[in-house]
């Protein structure tokens, strides 16, 4: 068999946690390949909502195999809580969840330096989730952070002292006081060490390989969002991590020849967390309203989200970089009352030409084009079948079809995993 991959097309917050619990019964293995605790996948169904900040959200399937790549950096205590949560909740986190021994962990003092490094930014700040995760990749790459297969190393706390250490040294030159947030950030840590002795760490990478060879179906899942990838995104407001299709490979030790289907995640509108660029983004009272009616807040900081009109030339970006081949369309309900809706077609830049291409630098982006539709303006039943969908939906999503060249194959008409519709 070979693995397909579901991935954000926008700046995250696409409905990602969602389509993987939906589609979770076809696949014996979800598996997350980057980011950290700064995503916030949110599933809702049977009238319970669960957001999932670590754990891949194929977790409430029974029979499916939960694993945490080499890709991500893992936050021990917030994972713990996740799964405190959810066992309280009734449902059998540990037989389904396996950590793979190569994903680097976040130490407290990398949440410190997240916020020494954000402060010193002042008003050019990125908007960090302050949850560690640049550090942490950052000490990945120097080649000198810790991994979740240390834990279980006779000199574990020898090897965090060290690294520490460094971390004291880059805090004080930021003149950032640390002292009594790390005594008691390391307390819930080291009690985390202990507790997390308790799940399965595997070679993920054999592991997931040897399910493709025995026939087994796997779903890579990503985190954040296509243009919030540290090479592709809108830099330097990105994440740390790539966020793309290439990422699964080296997240999790899967070769590109053993990718198949690439499904790519979009809201029928946009939306942006935190500071960046953002073409169609609204500052009237239209942006408010889809604010409102789309409950548009970070799952993972509770910010508000910045509201946009679809912008058409990043989705089709997005689809290129990631050889997407179908599309899923989320929160189309949102827009459900709107009597006219605005699509983003290309860019009038600083020295008047237009352009389908986004560009190097987003900020040199004076105002964006339009196409103005015709809305739907009305309540959707979600109970029908693709093609009974109201003609003007139908038309705004052939008109996306005909645009970035792929298919959109599902229709999200709420947030609930029964409120989707498939062609």
């Amino acid at each position: 068999m070979s693995m397909d991959i579901l991935l954000g097309m926008q700046w995250g917050d696409e409905g990602k946690g969602k389509v993987v619990d939906y589609l979770a019964p076809k696949y014996d293995i979800v598996a997350r390949f980057q980011g950290g605790p700064n995503a916030g996948h949110t599933l809702e169904f049977e009238g319970k909502k669960f957001v999932l900040h670590q754990i891949p959200s194929g977790v409430f399937q029974e029979g499916t195999d939960n694993v945490i790549g080499n890709g991500v950096v893992l936050d021990i205590r917030i994972l713990w809580e996740e799964i405190s949560k959810l066992e309280a909740a009734g449902f059998d986190v540990k037989d389904r969840l396996l950590v793979s021994k190569k994903a680097h962990l976040i130490l407290p003092s990398h949440r410190l330096l997240d916020a020494a490094y954000e402060q010193s930014k002042g008003e050019k700040k990125i908007g960090s989730t302050l949850k560690g995760i640049g550090p942490t990749y950052q000490d990945k790459s120097a080649r000198v952070g810790l991994r979740t297969g240390d834990l279980f190393a006779a000199n574990f706390q020898e090897k965090y002292n060290t690294l520490v250490d460094k971390h004291k040294t880059t805090l004080e030159f930021y003149q950032y006081d640390y002292a009594e947030q790390l005594a008691e950030l390391e307390k819930d840590f080291f009690e985390a060490v202990e507790k997390m002795k308790q799940l399965k760490f595997i070679n993920s990478e054999y592991f997931v390989n040897d399910g493709i060879d025995s026939g087994k179906k796997v779903l890579a899942e990503g985190a954040q969002g296509s243009l919030l990838d540290v090479d592709f995104g809108s830099y330097p407001f990105v994440t740390s991590s790539n966020t793309f299709a290439a990422g699964a490979s080296s997240g999790l030790g899967v070769s590109p020849n053993k990718q198949k289907n690439v499904y790519g995640i979009f809201k029928a509108y946009c939306t942006r967390v935190g500071s960046g660029p953002f073409p169609t983004e609204l500052f009237d009272e239209t942006g408010k309203e889809i604010q409102k009616i789309g409950h548009e807040f970070g799952a993972t900081t509770g910010r508000e989200r910045r509201c946009g009109w679809l912008d058409l030339p990043a989705l089709r970006y997005a689809i290129m970089l990631n050889g997407a081949t179908e599309l899923f369309m989320m929160k189309a309900d949102v827009l459900n009352s709107f009597e006219e809706i605005k699509v983003c077609t290309k860019y009038r830049m600083k020295d008047g030409s237009e352009t389908t291409e986004v560009p190097y630098d987003l900020e040199d982006v004076t105002e964006p084009v339009y196409e103005t539709m015709k809305g739907w303006n009305c309540e959707v039943d979600h109970n029908k079948s693709f093609d009974e969908l109201p003609k003007e939906m139908l038309e705004y999503v052939k008109f996306i079809e005909s645009y970035v060249g792929i298919p959109v194959t599902m229709v999200s008409l709420g947030p609930d995993r029964t409120e989707t519709v498939m062609k």
